[in-house]
């Protein structure tokens, strides 16, 4: 019995073990890791925040920091092309999705590359989001055409392809190495 106990014991261990070894691979910040920074502006010129990309181990950290937005959930994601030519952002292309995948984390043959989580934005304005980008690296986010990150006026479902049903697009940000 006592045997048992030690193997059940020593087996856990080494899956923890395993379990820490696997995390670190993804988001464990690279020495010398490229940065890219795109300033968020609403279709009339405000400054509305920022959205930083970082290499790390197995992707890209991703970070998006928003004020005076409207209060709510609104879908985020990279865009394919880094322009952002108001009124409508249209000019940023569809969804950053270089592995040809669905639209939304909840779709079972998806997610794009690009696609976040949903923002929420408090009362005051204020919302961030914080994601690694598993596989994502920082010469296919900065390509020959670039890159966006833009911010939509409704919550994304996702799960509709190709946008999650998350409406107009209220803020973008062309994506530079910093």
């Amino acid at each position: 019995m006592r045997v048992r106990i030690l193997a059940a014991a020593t087996l856990a261990t080494l899956s923890l073990a395993a379990c820490d070894r696997n995390e670190l691979k993804t988001g464990t910040p690279m020495a010398n890791g490229a940065h890219a920074v795109a300033m968020l502006r609403t279709p009339d010129g405000a400054d509305v925040g920022r959205a930083t990309a970082t290499e790390v181990g197995g992707g890209l950290r991703l970070t998006l920091d928003v004020r005076n937005m409207p209060p709510g959930t609104h879908g985020a994601h990279v865009h394919t092309v880094g322009h952002c030519d108001a009124p409508d952002f249209a000019t940023a292309g569809g969804h950053w999705n270089p592995t040809s995948a669905k639209h939304g984390s909840m779709n079972p043959q998806g997610p794009h590359e690009g696609d976040l989580p949903n923002l929420i934005v408090g009362s005051n304005g204020r919302g961030t989001i914080g994601i690694v980008l598993p596989g994502a690296t920082m010469a296919g986010l900065l390509d020959a055409d670039g890159s966006a990150l833009v911010v939509h006026a409704n919550p994304d479902d996702l799960m509709t392809d190709p946008s999650g049903n998350s409406g107009g697009r209220i803020a973008c940000g062309v994506f530079g190495a910093s």
